[in-house]
């Protein structure tokens, strides 16, 4: 059997170093004792870490070329058809599906948090009328470390699950508040005998935005976290890395290519423009899918279900005629770009009502932080991806129809 290892050759020196491969990775500090001088080694360069992991995780696995998304395993198309967000919240946080007492519990303590401190209603007051809801919802979640001061003890293990259930329970709260503000209605606190998402809003949409790796977002939050600040100044970082209009904000930046479109017969001449350089195609391409975006297909269908009750969004019919001549057009297909998850959940919100610059998505990144509480000790953490590692405990693709039957009754 072939050695587990990496031989490199300093064809300056002549030496050679054997390095260690693991899980498909090599340790970058490994290349240090490939010497540059007598006080430094080699290091990596890799500008955007397209290359670069700074963690291991048994949490989501993609891809990228074959269009797969699993959580812990499980296919994203069984999770989005079988299971409620928090039963995904909870596999993505400990592994595995919740059996039904573990869900009844979960789900307890998640309501019994979700409402907020009336002095975080008088923070939101004090926004202008107009201000962007993502900037009210980042300011809310950091404001809440000032509430839970024991939210500090990081080590703690109670406190941990303390903090949670409450930020999953508290973000629906605070983001239904910072829309009603930009709206000037009045607030509406949650309504305990509804279920979690039925209280901000009742779509699968939570669970294709519950993990994807190491992106933007969760790297901020591990960044931040790895200084052993409490989560929601954490949650607070990842909440700004989602602000932005090439993350967070990218169904927006969709919603307004759309619109400026203006019509079906302007398709081609916009596609025409992208072609030329002189304008972007929002909501197609992705870092890491070569192919149809696994949640794109899934939302697509979300779509349908919505336009049957709220009557069709005019921008749908730019979308499909968009997405038909991109996916024939050789320019696209030599690039592989396809829509990703953020082509058509704009035009979702937009068509339930929600103005434009409300369809930024917020989710958890409390997983991440667990692990990088176990995983990264001490050492403060700069942005990359990850290197997954395969758990044959876990439902690998080979158990697929026993992860099947699972899902089919996921409280057996």
């Amino acid at each position: 059997m072939a050695a587990e290892t990496l031989t490199i050759t300093d064809n300056r020196t002549g030496k050679q170093y054997e390095i260690p491969i693991k899980n498909g990775a090599i340790k970058a500090t490994d290349l240090f004792q490939i010497r540059v001088n007598e006080e430094e080694g080699i290091v990596s360069y890799d500008p955007g870490f397209m290359n670069t992991a700074s963690c291991q995780s048994k949490i989501t696995y993609i891809d990228g070329d074959n269009g797969i998304l699993r959580y812990r395993g499980y296919p994203i198309e069984q999770i989005a058809e079988k299971s409620t967000y928090l039963e995904t919240a909870y596999l993505i946080l400990y592994g595995e599906l919740p059996n039904k007492a573990e869900l009844e519990d979960w789900t307890h303590n998640i309501t019994y948090h979700s409402i907020i401190h009336e002095n975080i209603k008088k923070l939101i007051d004090g926004f202008h009328h107009d201000a962007h809801p993502m900037g009210i919802l980042l300011s809310t979640v950091g404001a809440l470390s000032t509430f839970y001061p024991e939210a500090k003890k990081i080590f703690d293990v109670k406190s941990r699950h303390d903090q949670t259930y409450r930020l999953i329970s508290k973000m629906p709260t605070l983001a239904a508040f910072a829309y009603r503000h930009s709206r000037g209605l009045p607030y509406s606190y949650p309504d305990n005998d509804l279920s979690y998402t039925g209280n901000f809003l009742n779509m699968l949409l939570f669970i294709l935005h519950a993990d994807h790796e190491q992106n933007c977002s969760t790297n901020a939050m591990r960044g931040v976290g790895s200084s052993q600040v409490d989560p929601y100044s954490a949650v607070a970082a990842a909440a700004a890395a989602l602000y932005g209009p090439l993350h967070g904000g990218a169904n927006e930046a969709v919603l307004r290519m759309l619109m400026e479109i203006g019509s079906k017969d302007r398709v081609p001449e916009f596609i025409k423009k992208v072609k030329g350089g002189e304008g972007r195609l929002m909501g197609f391409g992705h870092r890491v899918y070569k192919n149809y975006d696994p949640r794109a297909k899934i939302i697509k269908q979300v779509a349908d279900q919505v336009f049957e009750v709220k009557g069709r969004n005019p921008l749908l019919d730019i979308a499909l005629e968009l997405e038909r001549i991109a996916l024939s057009d050789d320019y696209f297909i030599k690039r592989k770009l396809y829509p990703n998850v953020d082509f058509y959940s704009g035009i979702i919100y937009q068509a339930m009502g929600f103005p434009e610059d409300i369809v930024d998505r917020s989710g958890s990144e409390i997983s991440p932080s667990e692990a990088g509480l176990s995983g990264c000790g001490n050492t403060r953490l700069r942005p990359d991806e990850q290197a997954f590692v395969s758990d044959l405990a876990q439902h690998p693709a080979q158990t697929f129809q026993q992860d099947l039957q699972l899902l089919a009754d996921p409280h057996s």
